[in-house]
This record gives C-alpha cells, sequence and structure tokens, in this order.
C-alpha cells in the first residue's frame, strides 16, 4: 500500500511528497519552503532517521511507523500559527478514532463508554490509556514578504514505540490495531481538512479550544509542570484563549505558555 491524500484534502489544494525513509520529515518541509515551495505540501515517511521532538529531544520513527509533516507557507503571525498544533492534535484524534477498530477503542478507554476517545495531552501529544501514542512539533521560518512557513510534524507510532523513555508510551500494534502508517496517513489528511476549515484562519479558535478540551488528559487533576527548570503544581483549570495551560494553585491562577506537564503519582512527586 502506498501513501495518499483523501479526497477533501486533493479538493483543498494539498499535495502529497512520500519516502520510503527520510532524516526529519520536518527538515525537507523547511527545505521545500526555503526553494519557494507555495505550502500546502505533507511531507510523509515510514521511516524516520533524525526526527526530533520538543526541546531538541529525539523521536524515533523505525519502520513501520508514520512521519507526516504539513508545510505551510502563510501570511501568519506566529501566535495565531502556533494555535495550529491544537489543530493538528484534534485531527489525529479525529484520524484515530475513524480508522482504530470500535473493540480496540473500548479498550483504550477502558470499557468506560467513550469508545473513540484518544486523549490530548497539553501542548503537543497524544494519548492512550496514559502513555504517549503520538507527538506533534511546530518549526517554522521566515519567508520574503514576512510570510511564515509553518512545519507541523506529526509522529505516531504505529508499529512501534520506544521503551528506554523516562514516560510510558504504547503504539497502535501494541494496542491490536491491525492497520498501517498509510491507512492512518489517509485519515488524518482528511481529518486535517476538516478541522482547519473549523478554525478558519483563528476565527473558529473557540471551537478548536473547546474540542480540544472535551478531549484533554487530565483535566480537573492534579498536575506538576516543569517550567525553565522549576516545578509548579497545581490542579489543571482548562486551556485559555491563547492555548496557554491554565492551573490553579493555592487559590491563584497560573496561566503557562510553555512547559512539560506531568500527572498522577510523578506529578505527586514534582515531576523529578
Amino acid at each position: 500500500m502506498t501513501f495518499s491524500l483523501a479526497p477533501t484534502a486533493i479538493a483543498a489544494g494539498y499535495r502529497l511528497e512520500a519516502h520510503d525513509s527520510v532524516g526529519s520529515t520536518n527538515a525537507i518541509a523547511l527545505e521545500r519552503a526555503a526553494n519557494e515551495d507555495r505550502g500546502r505540501l505533507w511531507v510523509v515517511s515510514k521511516r524516520q532517521e533524525s526526527g526530533r521532538g520538543r526541546r531538541g529531544r529525539a523521536w524515533a520513527t523505525p519502520e513501520g511507523n508514520l512521519a507526516a509533516t504539513l508545510l505551510l507557507v502563510e501570511d501568519y503571525n506566529l501566535k495565531l500559527a502556533a494555535t495550529l498544533g491544537f489543530v493538528a492534535g484534534l485531527a489525529l484524534a479525529d484520524a484515530l478514532a475513524a480508522v482504530v477498530p470500535n473493540r480496540i477503542a473500548v479498550a483504550v478507554d477502558g470499557g468506560g463508554g467513550r469508545g473513540d476517545r484518544f486523549e490530548l495531552k497539553w501542548p503537543n501529544d497524544v494519548l492512550a490509556n496514559g502513555a504517549k501514542l503520538a507527538g506533534i512539533l511546530l518549526e517554522s521560518s521566515l519567508r520574503p514578504g514576512n510570510r511564515v512557513a509553518l512545519a507541523i510534524g506529526i509522529g505516531v507510532n504505529v508499529v512501534a514505540h520506544p521503551e528506554d523513555v523516562p514516560y510510558p508510551a504504547t503504539s497502535l500494534r501494541a494496542l491490536g490495531f491491525p492497520g498501517n502508517a498509510e491507512t492512518l496517513f489517509l485519515a488524518l489528511s482528511d481529518a486535517w481538512a476538516e478541522n482547519v476549515r473549523i478554525w478558519n484562519g483563528g476565527a473558529g479558535m473557540a471551537d478548536i479550544r473547546q474540542r480540544w478540551l472535551d478531549r484533554a488528559a487530565g483535566l480537573g487533576s492534579e498536575v506538576a509542570v516543569r517550567v525553565d527548570g522549576n516545578v509548579v503544581r497545581g490542579v489543571f483549570e482548562t486551556i485559555d484563549e491563547d492555548c496557554r495551560f491554565v492551573i490553579r494553585a493555592n487559590g491563584d491562577i497560573i496561566k503557562i505558555a510553555a512547559g512539560d506537564v506531568h500527572f498522577g503519582a510523578v506529578a505527586s512527586a514534582g515531576a523529578a
């Protein structure tokens, strides 16, 4: 099976560049932008040799996993462009709900009756059973005319997940998913087209924010957030209109623009 775009994505003007193996799909996308690509380009691969996550961390993509980057070249301000990471999270959650068989989805949900739910962890992870299934990384560069080239990288553990990481991780195969990266990407390209339509250049951000909160991991629970070497603890209240992480700590409301969030026992231990 080969990678392909959904008809909705093609109709919306998206294009596809598929590879068997790459160094980094984000790097390729930004290279295309430097060479005057007009954007709306998906760069995808089933193997990535030098992928990276937030804060320069390595992101492994062995054969059969999905590495996908969407390149957009638009007249965005960076604050608005950053909200597209939340659009990407919703698109991936919708794609997973579309392709994962119901029996597996129920197992992911713990049998609680909300079988299509994969949770979104602020700011850029997708979880299943509390374990990291996917990560999203936004990178950007400025183009002539004050345009922004935005690379939205999406990495999904389809057939394998890392074992030597300091957090729980899982893969779709470990959950019993019989499908492949190509099937998931087809659904992702369709779900992106729908979610970015809702986003509507930022005008629909209130709807995106509410949809994201409906799938938010840890909402209302104790969390610890590591920010610049310090740990802030409190209760996860919401995300605000700028998608900042909002917690209540000792009666005070704290808004966090960037940090590493920890739940449960790790939060209680201070996100050590």
